[in-house]
């Protein structure tokens, strides 16, 4: 950004910085500049020092407050030494006299960029390490760990992931996971909740537009596609796109590149992660979702396990979320009574683990001791019945009927998902149609189960 109330310098600046590459915005005085930064962040601000209203320090002040990783380059023909350090005691990177010299003025900001580009990328490093922290996938049941295996698999890899699952499963955490272990771990993350942006809007988000491009459009503005160059574009729930995003969409995965609005032909390069809780196979019967886009995402599919398939990880996750919640609450050490934990243990949990995480952080706020029991937890979990089932096998009983009556009950939990149950007992989703049609007296399984004998966690459960 070039700030000068000298129209003709002003001018001749804005053309040579973009003869240079630069993408410049300008602005005749402190307040307009001031204005702009508020709207759209600028790694750079070349001001002058003496401007009616505001002054060029009034406004390196200004600036180190609105937006403090902004590097600032001060310019003026009234240059003291006094005024240089009082310049870069407020936080000036530079102090550049008039009349400007055309490599002085390139070399400071060339500088100026590179710096603010090392403070940002630093920044957003330090940001994702925290968040990694604070969230992670916790767990080690088999459910968890075969989906993990299969995306450190995949991660390496330039293809695109479908992660499916319910919702509060952690399908963020799963694209996360893959990020971290990709190519790209050392480029941004950037995630895009596609049901969260009001459809009309959505687009300008996701691949960004020119000045001018509509009415409203003041300033460009850098797309999602565009933030998230050489790192991953996370789009969580992808099955509420439009269709005319899903064509947009589809031409980026295809040719490897997008258009912002108004613009021209940018190069993507990014990895595209998605997830979703819906069953995208039926919307595509249904219309409501391009098939051939479909088939661009469904590379990988990973599916993340609900909390019921894997009840053997509730107190390790307990565990977790005590301590998180203790300590960003400011409370001492927490402990679990083996009571509270059977009731948590037990509990089908239909939201998962975000329905979990936000229970354990009710009971650690609202305790009034270091002990979490019956008391600090919801009573739908107190009153509950037991809803892990038991079988009770006979002696005598023969194997094959033992297979049918574990697979029949796993079926019963997981409410009819094969897949998911297939997962569960470790055998391949042909085992299941067999077994099942063996029960029924069919001489074969029925016209509908997958292809594949490949086993469990290949794709993704019914019902998603």
């Amino acid at each position: 950004m070039v700030v000068e109330d000298d129209r003709s310098n002003l001018e001749s600046l804005e053309r040579l910085l973009s003869r240079e590459g630069y993408r410049v915005a300008t602005a005749p005085d402190a307040r307009t500049a001031l204005d702009l930064l508020r709207r759209q962040r600028a790694h750079v601000v070349v001001t002058d020092l003496m401007m009616p209203g505001l002054s060029g320090l009034d406004l390196l002040k200004a600036i180190k407050t609105v937006a403090p990783e902004t590097e600032v380059i001060m310019m003026t023909a009234y240059g003291t030494v006094e005024t240089a350090v009082e310049a870069m005691r407020a936080g000036a990177y530079d102090f550049v006299e008039k009349p400007l010299k055309r490599v002085q003025i390139l070399k400071s900001v060339a500088k100026a960029t590179e710096k603010a580009g090392l403070v940002a990328e630093n920044r957003t490093l330090k940001e994702q390490l925290t968040q990694l922290k604070k969230r992670e996938l916790v767990g080690s049941s088999p459910a968890l760990r075969q989906v993990l295996d299969l995306a450190a698999q995949a991660a390496p890899s330039s293809a695109t992931v479908l992660v499916l699952g319910e919702s509060g499963t952690g399908k963020e955490l799963l694209a996360r996971y893959v990020h971290a272990r990709s190519l790209r771990a050392s480029g941004p993350f950037v995630a895009v909740n596609c049901a969260a942006i009001p459809e009309t809007i959505l687009e300008g988000e996701l691949f960004g537009h020119e000045k001018g491009a509509f009415t409203g459009a003041v300033q460009r503005r850098e797309g999602r596609f565009a933030q998230a160059r050489g790192g991953t574009l996370f789009l969580d729930e992808i099955g509420e796109l439009s269709p005319a995003v899903q064509v947009k969409l589809l031409r980026v995965l295809q040719e490897g590149e997008f258009e912002p609005l108004g613009g021209r032909t940018t190069r993507a390069d990014v990895r595209v992660v998605t997830a979703t809780n819906r069953d995208l196979e039926a919307e595509v019967k249904a219309g409501r979702f391009r098939e051939d886009l479909f088939y661009r995402l469904h590379v990988i599919a990973l599916t993340c396990p609900p909390l019921r398939a894997r009840p053997g990880d509730v107190p390790l996750l307990v565990e977790h979320f005590v301590q998180v919640f203790a300590q960003r609450n400011n409370k001492g050490p927490f402990t679990v009574t083996p009571a509270a934990l059977e009731k948590l243990s037990h509990y089908g949990w239909p939201g998962n683990v975000r329905e979990l995480e936000n229970t354990i952080e009710r009971a650690v706020v609202l305790s009034r001791t270091a002990t979490l029991d019956l008391e600090d937890l919801p009573r739908s979990i107190v009153e509950q019945e037991r809803a892990r089932s038991e079988l009770v096998v006979p002696i005598g009983t023969a194997l094959e009927e033992i297979e049918r009556m574990v697979i029949r009950e796993t079926l019963r939990t997981t409410q009819g998902d094969k897949r998911l149950t297939a997962q569960l007992l470790g055998i391949a989703t042909r085992t299941i149609y067999r077994k099942l049609a063996l029960e029924r007296g069919a001489g074969d399984p029925p016209a509908d189960p997958p292809d594949d004998d490949r086993g469990p966690g290949n794709a993704p459960p019914e019902g998603l």
